[in-house]
C-alpha cells in the first residue's frame, strides 16, 4: 500500500458533500485525514507554554522531561520540546508559517477578541477569508499563530473543485454582536478547540503542492501567488504551503527552533507512519 492509498482509502475527498454546514458534517475533523497536533522545538519551553496559555488559552496537559504538552483539556494540540542550545530560526527558512487553532464557534472567537482587546494583545493581522475569520499572532520565538472560526460550510463557494477565499477586513461590530449583551468571559480555549490547519513555509509551493497530492493523498482546493491550499473531505484547507518568505529555501538544517513535526489523524492508517517532505518537515500519521 502506498502512502497515497493509505490516506486516500479512508474516503475520497468528494465523498463528503460540500453543501452541509460545519455543524452537520463536523469539518475539519470529520474528514478522512485531519490535523491532530503540532510539535515545536523551543529554546525556552516554559516561556512558550506560558504564552500559549495566556494568549491562545491552551492548558498544560503533562509532558515528560524537556517536553510540555498543551491542549484543550481533553486533547493535546501542541508539544513543546526544549533545547536551550538552539538558534532562533530565520523567517526565510523552510518550516512553520503558522499553526491555526480553530475555535468551536464564531461566538467563541468574539469572546476571544473581547479578551484580547481588554488585555491589549498585539496582533499581526486580521482577515475575513470568506470561509473563516482569523486573527494572526506571533509567539516569542517567531512561530506564527492563527486563531479562527469557520463560517458554515454551506456558505463556502466552490467552483470546479476550488474554494473561494479572500483576505477582507473583518466586520468586528457584527462579530462582537454574536457574544451577546453579557458574554461569558474568556478563560481558556473551549474543549472543542482543535488545530484546524497548518500552514508551512517551503522553497517551492508548486513542488510541495504536488507532493501533498501524490504522496499524501490530499486534494488541491486553491492555488494563488506562491501558495497552495490542500485538504481532504471537502474542508477549505487542512494544509497550506507557501514560498512567500522562503522561496528557494533548501532542506531545513538542524539546530534551530520552530517546527518539529505535524501529526495528522487518518481514518485509514493502521499504524504510525512518518515521512518527510523535500524541506525536511516531518509528517506523522496516526490512526483514529
Amino acid at each position: 500500500m502506498t502512502r497515497r492509498t493509505l490516506l486516500a482509502s479512508a474516503g475520497a475527498a468528494a465523498a463528503l458533500p460540500r453543501t452541509l454546514s460545519a455543524a452537520e458534517d463536523g469539518l475539519p475533523m470529520s474528514a478522512p485525514v485531519s490535523v491532530g497536533k503540532v510539535g515545536l522545538w523551543a529554546r525556552d519551553a516554559e516561556r512558550l507554554a506560558d504564552w500559549y496559555a495566556d494568549r491562545v488559552g491552551l492548558r498544560r496537559m503533562g509532558g515528560e522531561g524537556n517536553v510540555i504538552a498543551m491542549g484543550n483539556g481533553r486533547d493535546v494540540l501542541l508539544e513543546i520540546t526544549e533545547d536551550s542550545a538552539l538558534n532562533i530560526a530565520p523567517p526565510t527558512q523552510a518550516g512553520l508559517y503558522h499553526t491555526a487553532f480553530l475555535l468551536p464557534s464564531r461566538r467563541d472567537l468574539a469572546r476571544w477578541v473581547l479578551f484580547a482587546m481588554d488585555r491589549q494583545f498585539p496582533v499581526d493581522g486580521v482577515a475575513d477569508h470568506l470561509v473563516s475569520e482569523a486573527i494572526y499572532l506571533t509567539d516569542p520565538e517567531g512561530n506564527g499563530v492563527e486563531i479562527y472560526a469557520d463560517r458554515p460550510a454551506s456558505d463556502w463557494v466552490w467552483t470546479g473543485g476550488s474554494v473561494e477565499m479572500a483576505s477582507n477586513p473583518i466586520d468586528f461590530e457584527n462579530l462582537l454582536a454574536t457574544a451577546g449583551p453579557a458574554p461569558i468571559p474568556w478563560e481558556s480555549a473551549p474543549e472543542g478547540t482543535v488545530v484546524g490547519h497548518v500552514h508551512l513555509k517551503v522553497g517551492d509551493a508548486s513542488v510541495a503542492g504536488d507532493w501533498w497530492q501524490t504522496q499524501m493523498g490530499f486534494d488541491e482546493v486553491r492555488a494563488r501567488q506562491g501558495a497552495v491550499f490542500l485538504s481532504t473531505g471537502g474542508y477549505h484547507h487542512h494544509i497550506a504551503v507557501n514560498q512567500w518568505q522562503s522561496a528557494g529555501a533548501s532542506i531545513r538544517p538542524e539546530g534551530f527552533t520552530g517546527l518539529a513535526y505535524v501529526e495528522l489523524q487518518s481514518r485509514a492508517a493502521p499504524d504510525v507512519v512518518a515521512v518527510r517532505d523535500a524541506w525536511g518537515t516531518e509528517i506523522r500519521v496516526t490512526s483514529l
